[in-house]
């Protein structure tokens, strides 16, 4: 694409009042309005001082600022600029919005968890968010990620199992077949700090809160019709395989699904398999068989039945299946201090709570392999709010988390208002470029405002869809 040669530019000048960048806030906070977000805020929050006066307000202003895009306190004057002042009430100055988040202490944070998750189960209500909850098997995704730091001035940095100073973000995900990833619980801790801490207590608040949103997207009432539906599968890699992590999911109602370490009962295990008992799986190069319907692959699955935790006192010895997938090992180590059972293939294990009628050796691997797009959402978040954590007081920086979450579902709802396929299961950044992006020029008539966007937007019935949804022009007259 190349400018204009027949009519150039000549000049710009920022002198428009009219003119916003970003109009899609508009119905997106106006859904974050309908849901509660600011109303939660002020009921929940108690943070002191004048500093934290109106915190509704400005814990709506950190989420609108994150769903336009900003990563730093300095970005969130992006909401002060045009005609931002006449669209929307309080849009505070950054430095106002950097005292409020200072102020906060753990006591602050955890109230804000609650106004979290009860701001999740309004999105819920309002919004197709986590349709087939009510269905479908329910997904708990739960790893954590290092969020990368520079120099000492941040309280908690430190250097973790990847080997980078930062502080350790640990999110809990649910997802069903129908529904994208939706972030339950969030915790941010010490940069060194180990992958399961606390990861016990996150998994009982996450499966409580997924009984809460069962409960808000069917009533109280079907809850007792929905016996057939499988019970909740937690997933997660073998740092979380431990009799707390997994206690806690069991004791929660919910199934597992964990990565185990190849420790010598898992080897012992894996050596008692039957060579007739692996079966061929769809993998990476794998072509499938009509006529003998089985797969032709390099990675095969076997299963075997497998206590957890043998060792420990018989109140957490867990029975369950010790679900193996084996690849050909192409490039052996010289010297691997292991028998023979290892020399050619490379094993996969994890240890499943989940009845083999229910899922057998190949679904239930396939499902496991899925815990992957927790990773994504890690790296959505990152490509968002948290390329950054703004400030050197621990607490703030959790505050932060918080916010990013919640702007994160409030996206992801929005986006499924839109009824657009496309924008459903979208990234934020899509979204933000597709919904929230969209200069506006505002007009006033009857001391009412209209909203002039660009014609020929491509995603131009989505967000009208959205608009329309969240300020009730779609609703039927009823007589």
């Amino acid at each position: 694409m190349q400018l204009s040669h027949t009519r150039p530019v000549a000049a710009a000048r920022f002198d428009d009042p009219n003119l916003v960048s970003t109009a899609g806030l508009v119905p997106i906070m106006g859904l974050a309005q309908n849901c509660g977000l600011q109303a939660l805020a002020d009921e929940h929050l108690s943070v002191p001082t004048d500093k934290g006066a109106h915190s509704g307000d400005k814990i709506g202003a950190l989420v609108a600022g994150m769903v336009a895009g900003a990563d730093s306190i300095a970005d969130m004057a992006l909401l002060r600029h045009g005609a931002m002042g006449t669209l929307f009430d309080r849009p505070y100055a950054p430095s106002t919005l950097g005292s409020f988040l200072r102020t906060f202490t753990f006591g602050h944070v955890r109230q804000l968890d609650a106004v979290a998750s009860r701001f999740l189960r309004g999105l819920a209500t309002r919004t197709p968010l986590v349709a087939g909850i009510d269905t479908e098997r329910v997904l708990v995704d739960i790893d954590d990620s290092i969020i990368e730091v520079h120099g000492h001035g941040k309280q908690g940095s430190g250097y973790g199992y990847s080997g980078v100073r930062g502080l350790n973000a640990l999110i809990t995900t649910v997802t069903t077949d129908t529904a994208a990833p939706v972030i339950v619980g969030q915790r941010l801790r010490k940069g060194s700090c180990g992958s399961a801490r606390g990861a016990a207590r996150m998994i009982a608040d996450t499966l409580t809160t997924v009984a809460h949103l069962h409960t808000a997207t069917t009533g109280p009432g079907a809850r007792t019709t929905a016996q057939a539906t499988p019970r909740p599968l937690v997933r997660a890699d073998s740092a979380f395989y431990g009799y707390p992590t997994i206690g806690a999911a069991l004791r929660g109602g919910a199934d597992v699904s964990v990565t185990v370490r190849l420790t010598s009962p898992i080897k012992t295990a894996i050596a008692s398999i039957d060579e007739d008992a692996w079966t061929p799986i769809e993998y990476t190069n794998a072509i499938y068989d009509h006529d003998t319907e089985r797969w032709i692959s390099a990675a095969e699955v076997a299963e075997i039945p497998f206590t957890a935790f043998a060792s420990k006192k018989k109140t957490h010895r867990v029975p369950g299946r010790l679900i193996v997938r084996r690849i050909p090992d192409l490039r052996p180590k010289k010297d691997q201090g292991q028998g023979e059972l290892f020399d050619v293939w490379r094993f996969h294990a994890f240890f499943t709570t989940v009845d083999a009628t229910d899922l057998d050796a190949v679904a239930a691997d396939k499902l496991h392999r899925h815990h992957a797009i927790i990773e994504q959402v890690h790296a959505d978040l990152k490509s968002s709010a948290l390329a950054h954590l703004p400030s050197s007081r621990f607490t703030a920086n959790a505050a932060w988390l918080v916010c990013a979450v919640m702007a994160f579902n409030l996206t992801r709802a929005a986006a499924t208002v839109t009824g657009d396929p496309k924008l459903v299961k979208a990234t934020t950044g899509t979204v933000r470029r597709t919904i929230v992006s969209v200069p506006a020029r505002i007009a006033s008539s009857a001391r009412r405002l209209t909203l002039h966007l660009p014609q020929q937007w491509p995603w131009e019935s989505g967000w009208n869809a959205l608009f329309d949804t969240v300020f009730g022009r779609n609703r039927p007259i009823l007589g």
